[in-house]
């Protein structure tokens, strides 16, 4: 099953009534309703959120629950409302990986995917809440499986302070993925979107995500972003044999026209921004705007 078909088995009747992206600027929300999705956003102040796959990402829980609280409904009267959770890139670690085989058992599918990420993330991963599914590739080639891994501790404290406030997270996924489903399913693309000093350049071929890359860059600059974009598209060269089609920009601001210009002169490749018919995409709310498009398809 490939991601967005993956993502909207999730979403099937009815989805989640609320919908949360957390990043450390503050909550993007959308609430489903009769008419249509309400969104909004709540602010954060710095300091409050501080996003990490080695440490607890809520540096001020009673700050955290008070945002998240305010969210909640007036009228809630106890009832729990469930709810899809959207956390940052960050604080987990995305990969594709390439197995031969892989074997029909959930047990084992479950251990060799532990096992093969073992030796990538920078956290242990026996202590780690490990999502995965499969992407079959045709004619006969192997078979890739992508896998989402964060560390059990980050996501309870994340989810802690929703279940407090009366939400229910039953669905949580990482941003990035949630995003792609603004990609249109044609051919090879890139996605860069920026969030914060974090980069996540994810490649998708058609409704199949090839490669995600997620890096803390050590300055915010065009030309730290473009040290991530060429071995990017080097890897699409290379391991799929064709040029993207296209690369696509988020959460780049004031930035953008540069990045844009570098990317089509150094790179050769057609640059558009992200875009998406509940909003514009950006730092705080990619995730949630992809989760609203994957759950009206």
């Amino acid at each position: 099953m490939n991601l967005l078909a993956q993502i909207r088995k999730l979403l099937k009747d009815p989805p989640p009534e609320y919908a949360f992206e957390v990043s450390e600027a503050g909550i993007a929300w959308a609430r489903q309703t009769r008419d249509g999705p309400q969104t909004g956003f709540e602010a954060i102040e710095p300091g409050v959120l501080a996003v990490s796959p080695l440490r607890d990402n809520v540096a001020d829980p009673d700050a955290f629950f008070r945002h998240v609280k305010a969210l909640a409904p007036a009228n809630g009267k106890g009832r729990r409302r469930r709810a899809a959770l959207i956390l940052p890139d960050f604080c987990a670690r995305v990969a594709v990986l390439d197995f031969d085989q892989f074997p029909s058992d959930a047990a084992e599918q479950l251990s060799l995917v532990r096992f093969r990420m073992k030796k990538s993330i920078p956290f242990d991963v026996d202590s780690a809440q490990v999502a995965y599914y499969v992407q079959a590739r045709g004619g006969g080639r192997s078979v890739e499986v992508v896998a989402a891994v964060a560390p059990l501790e980050i996501i309870a404290r994340y989810e802690a302070a929703f279940r407090s406030a009366g939400f229910e997270p039953g669905l949580v996924i990482t941003s990035t993925l949630a995003a792609l489903n603004l990609l249109e399913p044609e051919g090879v693309q890139v996605l860069a979107r920026l969030s914060g000093a974090v980069l996540t350049a994810a490649v998708t071929e058609g409704r199949s995500l090839r490669l995600l890359r997620c890096v803390e860059l050590p300055e915010l600059t065009p030309e730290e972003v473009m040290r991530v974009l060429f071995p990017t598209c080097a890897f699409v060269e290379d391991t799929l044999g064709s040029r993207p089609r296209e690369l696509l920009l988020c959460g780049f601001g004031e930035w953008e026209p540069v990045v844009a210009e570098q990317s089509s002169r150094d790179l050769g490749l057609e640059v558009r921004p992200l875009r998406s018919s509940f909003g514009e995409p950006g730092q705080a709310n990619a995730g949630l705007l992809g989760f609203l498009a994957g759950a009206q398809a």
